[in-house]
């Protein structure tokens, strides 16, 4: 017989199927057994009756491997809507060492750190593994939206020969004898593929060597990059990403509806127009000095209050970052030369994308590293290529993990990320 997943087990109504997956648990009555299997599609139930099959799970501890042969009769209160009776069961290996968590409670009671040393197994839980699955739509989503405005998928080097890229601390190794660093994004590199394919996007992992220890930062993250040619400014940037982050919300909604429905969330609306305020106003709003050089987490949840009560937005836009804040490739404002054509997206009042244009002539490039008393030779391989010619550009990068933790209200993005990599955690 071929393997019926649970979520497909009602058609065989009538019918004798074989099921596989893991006790999940085992509720041993005087009269009846109940044994629950877990697979990826959800849980099944078996109704045991014969005193052999009982003393069979009864030596199955939870989480061990099982094969079952039942019939599939209609029961409205099992959880598939569907359970298996007069059933065979066999071991697909030896009893499981249970974990140091019950995995068929509702949720783990098992405190974060002890969940995240004992990772392998506390991903089963149906609610660690529905943020999986959810971030697996969001990435499935982000590169439909853009493969289908003929964006071109690219794969960039992790390992650079120059500490330089950004402001973020690195993390040095030796390559060959060669002092060589972990990359802190795909910036360079998907700027000068701007002028191969003129719309690019990547999806990979960066390192930061950051000494964060908080509940929204990771020293390894997952970066959803894209870089477009040809832009007018920023905004043209904008509006691809509204559009990308629409995309990504709807393939959620539609890929991963069931762990949605595990963990209690709904998808919110991306707004056609997503509100936006400059740099300066956003200060205002959020009741900070005017003199302020950048945004604290607290004026990032000042303003998106302000987004969802003036708005009814999840999503706002904050442009024209100070110029002194931002990398040097950033282009200036046009009329407003001390404010940068760049942007941060908060999503219900946490940065969650960074972006803006770019500069893309040469001589812009050397000019922005002597006014910043920065050498040109540490560049040199990347600021060389806009001798040859490259359009006004722009792009985003939206940080996978803090997503999925604002969209399913995790506390602490370690909540939605396999295995997490901080500033104390190497392992597993």
């Amino acid at each position: 017989m071929q393997r019926i997943l649970s979520d497909r087990l009602t058609p065989h109504t009538g019918r004798t199927v074989r099921i596989a997956g893991w006790v999940h648990r085992r509720r041993l009555l005087k009269s009846v057994a109940f044994l629950i299997v877990r697979d990826a599609a959800g849980l099944t139930q078996v109704v045991v009756t014969d005193p052999a099959v009982r003393a069979e799970i009864e030596a199955l501890p939870e989480e061990s491997v099982v094969e079952v042969d039942g019939t599939v009769v209609a029961n409205a209160t099992a959880p598939a809507g569907v359970e298996l009776t007069d059933p065979v069961v066999r071991p697909l290996g030896p009893p499981a060492v249970p974990p140091p968590f019950d995995l068929y409670r509702p949720t783990l009671t098992a405190s974060l750190p002890t969940q995240l040393d004992h990772a392998p197994v506390a991903l089963r839980h149906p609610s660690r593994s529905a943020a999986l699955r959810i971030s697996a739509a969001a990435v499935a989503g982000f590169r439909a939206t853009l493969d289908a405005r003929r964006f071109v998928e690219i794969h960039t080097p992790k390992v650079v020969g120059s500490s330089t890229e950004s402001g973020a601390n690195v993390f040095a190794l030796d390559w060959f004898g060669r002092p060589a660093y972990l990359a802190q994004s795909p910036q360079f590199y998907k700027q000068l593929m701007v002028g191969v394919f003129e719309r690019v996007y990547e999806v990979g992992p960066v390192f930061r060597a950051e000494p964060h220890d908080t509940v929204r930062h990771l020293a390894q993250y997952t970066s959803l990059d894209a870089e477009l040619g040809f832009v007018t400014d920023h905004r043209d940037v904008m509006e691809v990403l509204r559009d990308t982050l629409a995309g990504m919300m709807e393939t959620v909604d539609d890929r991963a509806g069931a762990a949605l429905a595990t963990l209690g969330v709904q998808v919110p609306a991306v707004p056609a127009q997503i509100p936006d305020v400059h740099f300066t106003e956003a200060l205002r709003i959020a009741g900070a000095p005017a003199d302020e050089p950048d945004l604290a987490p607290a004026h990032e949840r000042a303003l998106g209050e302000w987004a969802q009560r003036e708005h009814g937005s999840d999503f706002v836009f904050v442009t024209g970052y100070p110029m002194a804040k931002r990398p040097f490739y950033t282009h200036p404002d046009p009329d407003r030369p001390d404010y940068s054509n760049g942007f941060d997206l908060l999503f219900r009042g946490l940065e969650l994308v960074t972006g803006g244009q770019r500069l893309h002539r040469h001589a812009d490039y050397l000019s922005a590293l002597v006014a910043r008393g920065e050498p040109v030779e540490p560049y040199a391989g990347y600021v060389d290529a806009f001798r040859h010619g490259m359009p006004p550009h722009g792009g985003f990068a939206i940080g996978l993990e803090r997503f999925v933790a604002r969209l399913t209200g995790a506390a602490n993005v370690r909540e939605v990320t396999a295995f997490p990599r901080d500033l104390h955690r190497l392992t597993p």
